[in-house]
């Protein structure tokens, strides 16, 4: 990090700017390049600047004045996310081919019924639709075509085979699958329904393998020669405010998060971290259950009719969902992560998440019909937070570490209900119960 660039993390302003009409000091960076094309000058133009949901990216385009030729991409400058993520989408009709895809280099896509994958890093970073992926897989496969076709006809004559199917996906004769793998959790599918569910497209994140980590430059957190240290039992960590050092998510600054072990009433023990920045004022804090996994799911439906319901306690753990059936509204597990706070503050927090952070709903990607489906939305979760519209708040989550307060305790709730289920195989392999083998595996040969 340069000199500058530190004293601006340190003085909160960042050399990353959000986009504004109105503010000059947004300009664009222009080096002079090489074109890799004529092999004469040509000019590049850098942008570093915060979008909603991909925080920090880099836009770089370059021009050529001599023939014309240009490029553009984009790269996350943000930080890698705790949780990969692979986004399928069944494309269905030509409107599906709109939908606006942000693409990591470190994404995997793939089309199944074709057999065809994008690898990794054979790709930059990219803001387009899917008819613009499948444009750039055509494009990539043509350009040494002229050379396949004079050393190995057989094997051009294929290659234009397949580029045929692909160019025949865009006008979407039959249903195809599109896949977006992406370990570092930076890329983004469209979903053109929000906020409510789109069945079009499945969102699973998932925990990134060793392999995966040490592509993505991530060093293994391995504590095998840590020495237990007296005064570390479980009494000491209930009383002590555990402090350690991190960076900050938002300007990257040196911060430091607090962690805590706290005993729910009537649940059970769980562990919250809080990061505090002095450097930019950003504030977050995350829940981690302190126990096992339960042997059953929980959904927690709780009828709201009073404004005072807003004041429960709530904790929402890393796998649970939220739902609302009067919005028809669903947020997928891990989409806030784990937070511990009220029935208000969740509200809010989807409201902001859902209106404010959306970033297809202003510039170019914004359209009436989405902004004005989105603006309902909002006012609607405004109603129910002043207690002017009735509703139904479900918690459902697999792992069973999700609570919402009972403000009869030990009394049963008239208004709420709290039912215990079997998981389903989905929902076990989705929490990697299912490879999962704590008894007998010394007699297993497959795990000597």
């Amino acid at each position: 990090m340069s000199v500058i660039e530190e004293e601006d993390v340190r003085g909160g302003k960042g050399v990353f700017k959000e986009i504004c009409a109105e503010d000059d000091e947004v300009q664009p960076t222009e080096i002079e390049s090489l074109c890799m094309n004529c092999y004469k000058n040509g000019s590049t133009r850098l942008l570093l600047t915060k979008i909603p949901f991909f925080k920090e990216i880099i836009i770089s385009s370059f021009t050529c004045s001599h023939c014309n030729w240009s490029n553009t991409e984009i790269q996350s400058a943000g930080r890698i996310q705790e949780q990969g993520i692979r986004y399928t989408l069944k494309v269905r009709s030509k409107q599906d081919m709109n939908r606006e895809v942000v693409k990591a280099d470190s994404a995997i896509t793939r089309i199944p019924e074709l057999d065809f994958e994008i690898p990794a890093y054979t790709q930059k970073g990219s803001l387009s639709t899917i008819e613009g992926l499948i444009d750039r897989a055509v494009v990539g496969l043509e350009q040494d075509q002229p050379v396949r076709k004079a050393v190995d006809p057989g094997v051009a004559a294929k290659i234009d085979e397949f580029m045929e199917k692909l160019k025949k996906l865009k006008d979407v004769e039959s249903e195809f699958t599109l896949v977006i793998d992406d370990p570092s959790g930076n890329s983004f599918v469209e979903n053109p329904f929000a906020p409510q569910k789109d069945e079009a497209l499945t969102v699973t994140h998932y925990k990134r393998t060793a392999e995966q980590n040490t592509q993505l430059g991530l060093k293994e957190n391995v504590a095998e020669d840590e020495e237990e240290t007296p005064g570390n039992d479980i009494e000491t960590l209930r009383s002590e405010v555990l402090v350690f050092n991190t960076n900050c998510p938002e300007c990257n600054a040196p911060a430091s998060t607090n962690m805590k072990l706290v005993q729910i009433p009537h649940f059970k023990e769980v562990i919250i971290m809080a990061t505090n920045c002095d450097s930019c004022g950003h504030r977050t804090n995350e829940v981690k259950s302190g126990g096992a996994t339960e042997e059953l799911g929980t959904r927690i439906t709780l009828h709201l009719t009073d404004p005072s319901d807003m004041s429960r306690d709530l904790l929402k753990s890393e796998t649970c969902s939220v739902l609302i059936p009067e919005l028809e509204f669903e947020l997928g597990m891990a989409a806030l992560g784990g937070k511990f706070t009220t029935l208000e503050g969740l509200l809010k927090d989807i409201k902001e998440l859902i209106v404010s952070k959306n970033p297809f709903t202003c510039g170019d990607s914004s359209t009436p019909e989405r902004a004005e489906k989105l603006e309902i939305f909002g006012k609607k979760m405004d109603m129910i937070i002043a207690g002017q519209m009735e509703a139904h708040i479900i918690l459902d989550d697999p792992a069973g570490n999700s609570y919402l307060q009972n403000v009869y305790a030990p009394d049963p709730d008239p208004e709420m209900k709290v039912e215990k289920y079997k998981r389903t195989f989905e929902q076990n392999e989705d929490l990697g119960l299912n490879d999962m083998k704590t008894e007998g595996y010394q007699e297993d040969p497959s795990y000597s």
